[in-house]
C-alpha cells in the first residue's frame, strides 16, 4: 500500500485541534504502517515539525514550494499532481479539505460538519469583514467539494459522524468515526516538588479549578457567584487563554478577585496545571471531539462538562455532565467536587480508565483499517477497486 498524506499542517507553525490531530496521527501511522510506503506532502512556509533525519526508509517527505498567501489554495488543487507522480494507492487529507488524484482511493478527515453547513449559517457566526467572509466561503466550497469526491469520510466522534451524514447526504457506510486521544505528554505527575515549582513560577497562590477561557466562560462566572462564600474565599478559577484578550466574563472574574488568567501557557505548564487543578470545567457549546476533558483525565483532574455535541461520548461516566447554560447545576457540581474528597478521588480514577480507551496508537491502527476499507470500494466513476500491495 502506497499512502499519501497531506501534512501541510506540520509546516505552517499552527496550533489548535486539527494541528494536534495531524501531529499525533502522522508519527503513529509511520510507526504502525508495517509494509506500507508513506509519502508526506508539506510545503516550505515553515520548518517541518518532525525530525526529517529520523524518518524511516519507508517514509518519503515532499516539500512543495510556498511563495505567498495564494500558495495554500494553489496547493489545495495541485497537490494531487505530486501524489499522482508518486503512484499512491490511497490519499488521506486529515484537515477537512483535499482532492485525490484520479484512480487513488480518497480518505478525508472532516472534523465536524461546520464547513459543510449552508453558507449563510456559516457566515452568520463570524465577523462580517471581507477577509473573513472570503475565507469562510472558500472553505465551505472546498470542504463541500472534498466531501463529495471522497471515497470515505473519517471523522472524530460518533456525534460528528451522525451530523455529517445528515448534512452531506452521504451513505452512512462511507462515514466512519475514528476517535483519538491526547498526546502522551498529558499524564499524571507524581513529583510534587516539580508541580509546586510551576505553581510558584506562575504565581498561582490559591487552590483552583481550571478552564479554557473561550469555552463558554459566562456560565462559569454565573455559577461561581452561586458558590458558598467559604468556597469563593478558599478557591479561585484559573483560565488558560489562546487569545490575548479573554472574553468579558473572564476579565470580570479577574477584576473581582475570583480568577486568574494565563495567556498561552506552554504545553508543559498546561500539563502541570491539569495535575494541580481540583477539577476541570468544560461547559463548551459545541465540540467535534473535545480533547481537553481527556487531557484533564489523563492528568488526574476530575471533569465537569456540558452535554453538547460529542462531549458525552468522550466523558462517558467518568465525569459530570450539565446543560451548557445551567449555572445552577454547575454550581452544585463544583460545590460537591470541592467538598467531597472521596467523590473527587472516585471521579479521578474513572477518568484515568476512560482516557486510556482513547490512547495512541489505537487511532492509527483504526485509520489504517479505514485506508484498507477505502481501497476495497469501487472508485467513484470506476467499476472496480484498485489493487494494492499491503
Amino acid at each position: 500500500m502506497r499512502i499519501g498524506i497531506d501534512a501541510r499542517y506540520l509546516s505552517h507553525n499552527l496550533v489548535g485541534g486539527v494541528h494536534t490531530y495531524v501531529s499525533l496521527l502522522v508519527p503513529s501511522l509511520i510507526e504502525r504502517a508495517n509494509g506500507a510506503e508513506i509519502f508526506l506532502y508539506a510545503d516550505s512556509k515553515a520548518p517541518f515539525e518532525l525530525d526529517v533525519a529520523a524518518l524511516p526508509p519507508h517514509v518519503t517527505l515532499r516539500i512543495l514550494p510556498y511563495r505567498n498567501a495564494l500558495s495554500t489554495p494553489w496547493l489545495d488543487f495541485t497537490l494531487r499532481k505530486a501524489m499522482a507522480a508518486d503512484r499512491i494507492n490511497v490519499a488521506h487529507f486529515p484537515a477537512n479539505v483535499g482532492l485525490a488524484p484520479a484512480g487513488a482511493a480518497s480518505v478525508l478527515t472532516l472534523h465536524d460538519a461546520i464547513n459543510i453547513l449552508p453558507l449563510w449559517e456559516i457566515l452568520r457566526g463570524h465577523e462580517k469583514t471581507l477577509r473573513t467572509m472570503a475565507m469562510m466561503t472558500y472553505l465551505h466550497f472546498l470542504s463541500t467539494l472534498s466531501v463529495r469526491r471522497a471515497d470515505v469520510v473519517a471523522t472524530v466522534s460518533e456525534s460528528a459522524r451522525r451530523e455529517i451524514v445528515r448534512r452531506s447526504g452521504l451513505p452512512a457506510e462511507r462515514v466512519i468515526a475514528v476517535r483519538y486521544g491526547p498526546s502522551p505528554i498529558f499524564r499524571r505527575i507524581e513529583d510534587r516538588a516539580a508541580l509546586e515549582a510551576v505553581r510558584a513560577r506562575l504565581n498561582v497562590q490559591r487552590p483552583f479549578l481550571l478552564a479554557d477561557a473561550i469555552k463558554n466562560p459566562d456560565v462559569i462566572a454565573r455559577a461561581w457567584r452561586r458558590l458558598p462564600a467559604p468556597l469563593q474565599a478558599s478557591y479561585q478559577m484559573l483560565f488558560f487563554s489562546r487569545v490575548i484578550i479573554p472574553p468579558p466574563a473572564v476579565r470580570e472574574m479577574v477584576a473581582a478577585g475570583h480568577a486568574q488568567v494565563l495567556i498561552r501557557p506552554s504545553r508543559s505548564d498546561l500539563v502541570a496545571l491539569y495535575n494541580l487543578a481540583e477539577g476541570f470545567l468544560f461547559p463548551s457549546l459545541y465540540e467535534g471531539l473535545g480533547l481537553p476533558p481527556l487531557e484533564a483525565m489523563r492528568c488526574g483532574a476530575p471533569v465537569i462538562a456540558s452535554n453538547r455535541g460529542s462531549i458525552p461520548e468522550v466523558v462517558g461516566d467518568a465525569g459530570l455532565l450539565i446543560d451548557a447554560g445551567d449555572d445552577v447545576a454547575l454550581a452544585e457540581h463544583i460545590t460537591r467536587l470541592l467538598q467531597d474528597r472521596s467523590f473527587r478521588q472516585e471521579l479521578q480514577q474513572r477518568g484515568f480508565a476512560r482516557a486510556e480507551e482513547f490512547s495512541w496508537p489505537k487511532p492509527a491502527d483504526r485509520m489504517l483499517d479505514v485506508y484498507r476499507y477505502a481501497l476495497s470500494l469501487p472508485r467513484k466513476g470506476r467499476s472496480a477497486p484498485l489493487a494494492a500491495s499491503s
